[in-house]
């Protein structure tokens, strides 16, 4: 009966062993394998939430520009003077085929006011014997007898779109400069005598007599714009 009651007891330690020596390998002691974390499927948000960004992490922009102020004259350019006008992709055009200062002649044509502005097209003719080409935005200042720039230098109309416009001889192109009306918009004025105007690409100026009177050069609404050369006179 002793002896019987041993057995039963080595039994019972052993089967008490094996649960705990089971308990400890499943608890990963030394030799266990812990399985990778579970990834759920899905698209994370844009760091740091922006609504705006998409998933590539790139923020999305609207299609649309910043808006510029439009002169309200003559927006077509005039095509009677002959010139044509092409569209390029390109670097610009070569020395050789630019118009030089030296082969143009500058003059500014009438007003064409509206809606408070004030509207006058820079026009730059051929008066060499070859064929040039003018692209871009002219340079332009206005200056006073003594040669003092009288105002900032104009701004340029983000929204025009630069074509080549070859001239052959006698042809012209012209460039917008308007300004609101100062006795509109409240701006302090100046008189000056001479326009500036500097061809696309060039150093050298041309010079036009200013008989259109003051023109606003600081405070409110005082910047004048400039649009990029299109074909003709602006007439």
């Amino acid at each position: 009966m002793a002896n019987t009651s041993q057995s039963l007891r080595r039994a019972a330690l052993l089967v008490s062993a094996v649960a705990v020596l089971g308990l400890t390998t499943a608890c990963g002691g030394g030799s266990g394998t812990v399985s990778s974390p579970q990834t759920q499927s899905g698209t994370a948000a844009p760091a740091g939430g922006d609504p705006s960004a998409d998933g590539s992490g790139t923020p999305v922009t609207s299609s649309t520009g910043s808006e510029t102020d439009t002169a309200t004259g003559s927006n077509s350019a005039s095509t009677s003077s002959g010139a044509s006008t092409s569209a390029s992709s390109g670097s610009g055009v070569t020395s050789s085929s630019r118009c030089h200062t030296s082969e143009l002649k500058a003059t500014v044509g009438g007003n064409d006011p509206g809606a408070g502005q004030e509207n006058f097209p820079i026009v730059l003719t051929n008066s060499s014997g070859r064929t040039c080409t003018v692209r871009g935005y002219p340079g332009a200042a206005f200056v006073n007898a003594s040669g003092t720039q009288l105002g900032p230098n104009p701004v340029r109309e983000t929204g025009s779109t630069a074509t080549t416009v070859t001239l052959k001889p006698g042809q012209s192109a012209w460039a917008g400069l308007t300004f609101s009306n100062p006795e509109i918009s409240g701006a302090k004025t100046a008189t000056p005598t001479t326009l500036v105007v500097t061809p696309p690409d060039e150093k050298d100026p041309l010079k036009v007599t200013w008989t259109a009177g003051a023109v606003p050069v600081s405070g409110n609404s005082s910047s004048v714009r400039l649009t990029v050369f299109s074909a003709g006179t602006g007439a």
